[in-house]
Parts: structure tokens; sequence; C-alpha cells
């Protein structure tokens, strides 16, 4: 394309040269046509009409003159826009032919490109057809050897897998015999300090259980003191008693009374212990072992006291409540009973085998981490043990029976002597407990 330029250039110029060069040879002979028209007419002293009619014609000429020169130089320029024109589109003509004659060029290389490559083909299938069972031959010995470096691979990747077991089954047993360095020392620590602990608290036992037998002691030489002076305040009333017998007809009341309460009694503990050996059942069932145990003792408390009651054969006409005057009253519900010196003395007892049985029934309810309930246990609803089935109404005794009885489970519950006390294998109320929990009446 720079070529086609440059030579559509050169020829511009070419024409634009000639041009040139013929407008000025133009110019040239119309001077010289001139010249000697000037030259062959001599100056003449005409008229000024001629002369101006002279000048007029000249200028007229030379205007003509102009005028065609004018019109053929645009000739000249319209030619060459044409021959311009004219070369423009050989110009493009010799273009286009070279374009159609490089795509013909092309697509023969391509064509070439591909029969060479067609022939390439099959010269190398053919060489490959030659080649190929050396080729299969390779490729077996190579695949052989692939197989043979990945065995090998895999034998040493599967050893160094056994080095890493072993280094870590090592590092294990090496941490674990660490951990149980540092647990031994952490137990041997833990248990020297479990002793410290242990020997603390066993100072402060020691030191509890010294304080309280001092005040347990002091609290017995009280009670002693007030046994003391209860059982010489019993021997003037029955000594006083003794002085004021009752009536026969009204020793015979009470002896009928005493022993019909005393069959119903019997009666009703037989039931009571059939009941028992229910509850105990469902005992076992909730896994209460401490509870479960405190009731098979007082079952078998229970079942001793019926076999002494069967037993007795008792002597009403010499029994000295059977004809002692009362000299008590007590208040129970709302209402006062009387009683003498006997019928207070198994009240007082009713108190007392109660606390003992809560206390009991309070500690294995503690022992079992059971939560506290008094009224659950079947000592509380049975509430007849330590009674004879003599002097006093069964209901009254199971009425005091259970005021000893909470009192004695709170304390067994929370491992206190709050109402009561202990001494010599047994519980008991406290004086001023039991005379509130009483409240009994002088009737003199």
């Amino acid at each position: 394309m720079k070529r086609v330029r440059a030579v559509t250039v050169a020829l511009l110029f070419l024409i634009l040269g000639a041009g040139v060069q013929a407008y000025a040879r133009q110019d040239q002979q119309d001077e010289k046509q001139t010249k000697p028209e000037k030259q062959g007419k001599p100056e003449q002293h005409s008229k000024p009409e001629p002369q101006q009619q002279q000048n007029q014609q000249r200028q007229e000429h030379v205007q003509q003159e102009h005028q065609r020169d004018q019109n053929q130089q645009q000739e000249r320029m319209q030619q060459q826009r044409e021959q311009q024109n004219q070369q423009r589109e050989r110009q493009q003509q010799n273009q286009q032919q070279e374009r159609v004659q490089q795509e013909r060029q092309r697509e023969q290389n391509q064509q070439q490109q591909q029969m060479e490559q067609k022939r390439q083909q099959q010269l190398s299938q053919q060489q490959q057809e030659r080649t190929r069972p050396e080729q299969q031959k390779q490729q077996n010995q190579q695949q052989q050897e692939r197989v043979q470096q990945q065995q090998e691979r895999l034998r040493l990747e599967q050893q160094n897998q056994q080095q890493q077991m072993q280094q870590q089954r090592q590092q294990q047993l090496s941490h674990q015999q660490q951990d149980r360095l540092r647990q031994e020392q952490q137990n041997q620590q833990n248990q020297q300090a479990q002793q410290q602990r242990i020997q603390q608290q066993r100072q402060q036992q020691s030191q509890r259980s010294q304080a309280e037998q001092e005040r347990q002691q002091q609290m017995n030489r009280q009670q002693q003191e007030r046994a003391q002076q209860q059982w010489q305040q019993q021997q003037q009333q029955q000594q006083q008693q003794q002085r004021e017998r009752l009536s026969q007809q009204r020793q015979q009341q009470l002896i009928q009374q005493q022993q019909q309460r005393l069959t119903q009694y019997r009666q009703r503990l037989d039931e009571q212990q059939r009941r028992l050996q229910q509850q105990t059942a469902s005992l076992q069932q909730q896994r209460r072992m401490a509870q479960y145990r405190f009731q098979e003792e007082y079952l078998e408390r229970l079942r001793d006291q019926d076999r002494r009651l069967r037993e007795e054969r008792h002597d009403y006409y010499n029994d000295p409540y059977f004809y002692t005057a009362p000299i008590y009253r007590y208040n129970r519900g709302g209402a006062y009973y009387e009683t003498n010196q006997y019928g207070a003395d198994l009240l007082r007892q009713a108190v007392n085998s109660g606390y003992e049985e809560g206390f009991r029934a309070g500690a294995a309810d503690r022992e079992d981490n059971w939560s506290p309930d008094y009224r659950n246990s079947y000592a509380y609803q049975d509430a007849t043990y330590g009674y004879n089935g003599y002097y006093v109404d069964p209901e009254d005794y199971r009425y005091y029976f259970r005021e000893g009885f909470q009192r004695g489970y709170e304390d067994g519950y929370n491992d206190r002597y709050q109402y009561g006390y202990y001494s010599g294998g047994s519980y008991g109320v406290l004086g001023n407990v039991l005379s509130l929990i009483l409240n009994l009446q002088s009737l003199r």
C-alpha cells in the first residue's frame, strides 16, 4: 500500500509539472504574437478616438485571452482530476487484484499446509504403526517400572508410618507416664490435704464432742436432780394415795374399762404390724436402706411388745392404779382428763419413747439423703411403741408419743440435741420441754 501511494503522488507531481510548463509556453507564444503587431504598426499621431477604440479592443482581446486561459486551465484541471480518478480506480483495482491474489495465495498455502499436515500425519501413523510394538514394549516396561516404584514408595511410606506410629506410641506412653506421675502427685497432695482436713475435722469434732459431753453431763446432772425431786414427790403422792383409796365400785369400773381397752389395743396392734410389713417393702423399692433398717427394728420391737402383752397375767386388784385417786389433769384436744401418778408416768414415757424413735427415724432419713418428712414415717403413724395397754387411753398415749416423735425427728435429722439428750444408750426429752408438752395440772 505504501508503494502504491508513493507512485500515485509521483504521478500527480509529474502531471502538475507538465501542466505548468504547457501554460508557460502558451503565455510565451501569446506574447510573441502581440509584440510584432506592436512593432509593425508605427506610432501614428491619430485621433484619440481610434486610439481609445484600439485600447478597448486590446483590453477585450486580453480579457478574452485571459478567459480562454482560465477555461483551458479549468479543462486541464478537470483532465487532471479525471486522470487522478482513473489512476485511483486503477490503483484500487490493482489493490483489489493484489488482495484477491493474496487470498488465493493464502488459500493455496493453507491447502498446501493441510496437504503437508495430512502427509505428515500419514507418515507419523505409518511410523507409529511400525514402531507400535516397540512402544508397547517400552510402555509395558515403563508401567512395570512405575508399579515397582509405587510398590517401593508404598513400602517406604508404610515404614515411615510405622515409625511415626511407634514414635506416637512412645510419645503417648511418655505422656501417660507423665500424666500418671502428675496424677499420683496430685493424689498425694489431695490425700495430704484430705488428711489435714480430716485431722482438722476430727479436732473440731473432738472439741464439739467435748463441749457436747460437758453440756450433756450438766444436763444429766440437772435431769437426775429433777428425777430425784420427782421421785420424792411421787413417794409422797403414793403415800397420800394409799391413804385415799377409791371405792370398790369405782375400782371395778376402771378394771372393766382397762380390759376392754387392752382387747382393742391388741387387735389394732396386729393390724398395724401387717401395714408395717407392706410399708417396709416399699422402702426397699425406694432404696432407703437406713430407714428400712430402722423400721425393721421398730417392727421387731413391736413384736416383742406384743409377745409380752400376750404372756402377761395382770393382777388388777393389787395394781395401785386401780384404787389410787387422780391427782393430775391434762388438756388434749380442748378436753380435760384426770389421772393419777401411774397414768402421768406413762404419759411421760410416751413422750420419751416418741422422742427416741423420732431421733432414729430422722437420722435414717438424713443418712439416705431423703427429704425430711416425719409424718411419712410408720413409727409416727403407729405411735404405740412402749404402750402396755394400761392406765391411759391409747389415743392419749399416741398423741404424746407423736409430740415427742416430731421433736426427736428434727434433732436426729439435723444431728443436734435441741429438745432432748442422749445418756447411757437411750434418748430422753429435756425436763422443761417435757413439762411444756404434758402441762400437767395438780388437782391439790
